[in-house]
């Protein structure tokens, strides 16, 4: 006689159901997916989407949402920018990002909320970040850009499936992405701001 399934706790139902919303919302799009998909592929009662999440819509934020951005953008080395972008949308081997999240939102962008989510996060977290980082002239624009060059990599890999850049890992890809975001934000861009405290001109300016 076997033993009977164990019981998930609510943990891991919750997780259960969140890994396999963002599967189905970054294939599919928000408007072709149910709640029963969602609740089947994870193995459980359709029930307990409402219970846990209230409806569908509530899913789907909490399935994309925060969508992942370095958190450190601004922080670390100058150097180093150019390849704490790359890696939120190119993972290192082994090593997971949001890249489903984004995909779920670009998917659903038909759904006024998927479209004002998507903005939200980007203009919130990647563009605020990045125009910090800017110089000027078109600091914001320069922003922008950047932003724009990272969605166009994930979407190519994942969705439009070009074969150079879907087989490239992330190190292959750094020296061109350097050079892009180099050239986008500007020389003090790929570091501190011309007007921060610490850059050059103003370290000379106190000498």
């Amino acid at each position: 006689m076997t033993d009977p399934p164990r019981r998930r706790d609510r943990a891991a139902t919750h997780a259960a159901l969140l890994e396999a919303a963002q599967r189905r919302f970054a294939s599919e799009g928000y408007d072709a997916v149910s709640v029963r998909d969602v609740a089947a592929d994870a193995g459980v009662d359709a029930a307990l989407v409402f219970r846990y999440f209230g409806s569908k819509a509530g899913l789907f934020r909490a399935a994309t949402s925060p969508l992942p951005a370095p958190a450190d953008l601004a922080d670390g080395s100058a150097e180093a920018l150019p390849g704490r972008l790359l890696r939120a949308v190119v993972p290192d081997a082994g090593q997971p990002v949001g890249e489903e999240q984004l995909l779920a939102l670009l998917r659903s962008s038909g759904h006024a909320e998927a479209r004002a989510q998507l903005h939200r996060q980007m203009c919130d977290g990647y563009v605020a970040a990045l125009a910090e980082l800017a110089e000027e002239p078109g600091r914001d624009l320069r922003a922008e850009l950047v932003g724009a060059l990272l969605l166009g990599i994930s979407l190519q890999r994942s969705v439009v499936g070009t074969p150079a850049l879907a087989a490239a890992s992330a190190a292959e890809i750094e020296p061109l992405f350097d050079a892009a975001v180099t050239a986008l934000l500007g020389s003090t861009g790929h570091g501190k701001r011309a007007d921060s405290p610490d850059s050059p001109e103003n370290q000379g300016a106190g000498q």
